[in-house]
């Protein structure tokens, strides 16, 4: 099983608070705090309704003691900005951010009063908050940590494939840690000789190009940065990397159970499940700028041994038995 030597989870217990901000956190006796939910994918999937389990588990009951207003920005990123001021307009008690930077940017620049929670990579990185353990300001949530762990997939992926030497990179310029995470993967590329070839994806569409692109190149082994919208479009490149005879190594188990080779990181829906935790303080009295970001601390390596063997791939024994989940 594997460990982060980063991301301690300090969680406080805080007493009711006196600042505007966090009174007004509170609701009445009776009356249903408003929750909203701005998403950047396109609709529901398996992690709101982890987010909703969570909630459920605390007590939360949608419908009764709560609302959620939902927007979807459709992975456009200018969507994101309209559906942020909408969601302050109604004067919501808490905003959720999901689905990356780009809609918890667009709530930041909202509303510097409703608390927001939001699920994001690099948090501070990309000027959400000023440190981990103390936010500041009205944001606060989880950092699934996915930028620094394409270095670990890509020692995973030439463990899985013995002498790969030109690995296909499927990134989207648009996110805005792929720039960092790029550069990561650069410096771990180097070390372990391996050549990549970067072909970019900014919307659905563009991603069968990247791999009419990528297949003139002739890479021996495919990594898929991280990306919302490639999480959301993972069936269709685990697809075509199986079409191109391409083993991949992915962000998350979802792409392994899809039909990739490989995934390795935090359990998603398990970190939106926590988001509910957030909510529950926040609506309890607690101001987001004294809750700590709470970063991944587990992270799944899931082995799908039928996509081996359809690749004509033996895995090495010592990979199988590091696996959390191996796929038969």
């Amino acid at each position: 099983m594997w460990w982060s030597t980063v991301g301690v989870l300090v969680m406080l217990t805080l007493g009711m608070p006196a600042s505007p901000l966090a009174a007004a956190a509170q609701q009445p006796a009776g009356k249903p705090a408003r929750i909203g939910y701005l998403s950047f994918r396109s609709g529901p999937s398996h992690l709101d309704e982890a987010f909703r389990q969570g909630l459920r588990e605390l007590g939360y009951l949608e419908g009764q003691n709560i609302v959620i207003e939902y927007r979807w920005a459709d992975f456009k990123p200018d969507r994101a900005p309209t559906l942020a001021v909408e969601l302050v307009r109604l004067k919501v008690d808490v905003i959720v951010s999901t689905g990356g930077p780009i809609p918890a940017t667009a709530a930041k620049r909202a509303t510097e009063t409703i608390p927001i929670v939001f699920t994001v990579s690099d948090p501070v990185g990309v000027g959400l908050v000023t440190s981990l353990n103390r936010p500041g300001g009205n944001l606060t949530g989880v950092d699934f940590l996915t930028v620094q762990m394409n270095t670990k997939r890509l020692e995973l992926l030439k463990g899985a494939v013995p002498g790969v030497s030109r690995v296909a990179v499927l990134a989207n310029p648009g996110n805005p840690t792929a720039a960092a995470q790029l550069k990561e993967l650069e410096g771990a590329a180097h070390a372990l000789r391996v050549k990549l070839h970067v072909r970019e994806a900014r919307e659905p569409q563009e991603i069968d190009d990247a791999f009419t692109a990528l297949a003139r190149e002739r890479p021996e082994a495919l990594l898929a940065m991280n990306d919302p919208m490639f999480f959301a479009q993972r069936e269709r490149i685990v697809d075509l990397g199986a079409r191109h005879r391409l083993p991949g190594i992915f962000q998350v188990r979802e792409f392994a159970e899809s039909g990739g080779l490989l995934s390795y990181g935090s359990n998603i829906a398990d970190m939106y499940r926590r988001l509910a935790t957030y909510v529950d303080k926040i609506l309890k009295g607690a101001k987001p700028a004294d809750l700590p970001v709470e970063q991944a601390m587990k992270f799944e390596l899931v082995i799908n041994l039928k996509t081996a063997q359809a690749l004509g791939l033996t895995i090495p024994p010592s990979l199988l038995f590091q696996a959390d989940e191996v796929i038969k």
